[in-house]
C-alpha cells in the first residue's frame, strides 16, 4: 500500500526540517511512503527546507488558508493513486510514532476515516483555554453535522482511498478541519478515533487555533452546511 503524509505548512522554517526527519520511514503494511509539503505561499525558506529534506513540494503563490492547503494535497493525491493519506502538523504538534497507530483501522478495512484524538486518555500538557475552544467546536460539528468526534481540531487525520476518493473539500481557512465530518457524514464513511499524544511548546501554542476564530469558523460552517452544494 502506498502511503502519502500530507504537511500543509506556511512559514515554518523553524520546525519542518526536523518534522520531516523524524518521519518514519518504515511501516508494518506499507511498501511505499512519500511527504507530500503544500507550501501555502510562504515567505520564508519553507520551500527550501522541504525540497532539501526530500519531501514533493506544491507550492501556492498566496497563503490560502489550511484547507485551501489540504485541498490542493488531496488533488495530488488523487491524481498519483495513493492508497492512504494521512495529515500532518508541520509545527512539530505530532508525535510521529503516532502515524502507525493511526492509519492500522483503515489498513486492517475496519473504516475510511481514522482520527487521531488528543482527548483519548492523557490529555498531557494541553493549555485548559484549548480544551474549552476544542470541545466548544466539537458541539458546533456535531450539530450542524450530527457526527460527534473527540476531537473536531485534530490535525492528524488518516484516510482511506474510499474517503481520499470521495470527500471534497470546499473550504479555505481552519473551519476545514470540522469540514470533515461534514463530508464523512455525507458521504456514508466509518469513522474511528484513535488516541494520540499531542507535543505542546510555546512555538506550537502560539501557531495553533485561537479561540476567537470559533465565531468566523462557525459562521462558515453554517455557509458550508446550508448554502453551498
Amino acid at each position: 500500500m502506498k502511503l502519502a503524509i500530507l504537511i500543509p505548512a506556511y512559514n515554518e522554517e523553524t520546525t519542518l526540517g526536523h518534522v520531516i526527519e523524524t518521519l518514519p520511514k518504515t511501516i508494518p503494511g506499507i511498501s511505499d511512503i512519500k511527504v507530500i509539503v503544500v507550501n501555502d505561499g510562504s515567505a520564508d525558506k519553507t520551500k527550501e527546507i522541504a525540497q532539501a529534506s526530500g519531501a514533493t513540494v506544491i507550492s501556492h503563490w498566496f497563503n490560502r488558508g489550511l484547507g485551501g492547503a489540504l485541498g490542493t494535497g488531496f488533488e495530488y493525491i488523487r491524481r498519483h493513486d495513493f492508497d492512504l493519506l494521512i495529515t500532518f502538523d508541520a509545527d512539530g504538534q505530532h508525535n510521529p510514532n503516532d502515524i502507525a497507530p493511526v492509519i492500522k483501522p483503515i489498513i486492517d478495512g475496519k473504516a475510511d476515516v481514522s482520527i487521531g484524538s488528543r482527548f483519548i486518555g492523557n490529555l498531557g500538557s494541553m493549555p485548559w483555554y484549548r480544551r474549552i475552544g476544542i470541545f466548544g467546536l466539537n458541539v458546533i460539528t456535531y450539530m450542524l453535522f450530527w457526527t460527534w468526534t473527540t476531537d473536531s481540531q485534530s490535525g492528524m487525520r488518516a484516510f482511506g482511498r474510499k474517503a481520499i476518493e470521495k470527500i471534497e473539500i470546499q473550504t479555505n481557512k481552519m473551519e476545514v478541519s470540522s469540514e470533515f465530518f461534514y463530508e464523512i457524514q455525507a458521504k456514508n464513511l466509518k469513522l474511528t478515533e484513535v488516541p494520540i499524544q499531542s507535543i505542546y511548546t510555546d512555538y506550537s501554542i502560539a501557531k495553533g487555533q485561537k479561540n476567537i476564530n470559533a465565531f468566523n469558523i462557525l459562521a462558515k460552517l453554517i455557509y458550508r452546511r446550508f448554502f453551498s452544494k
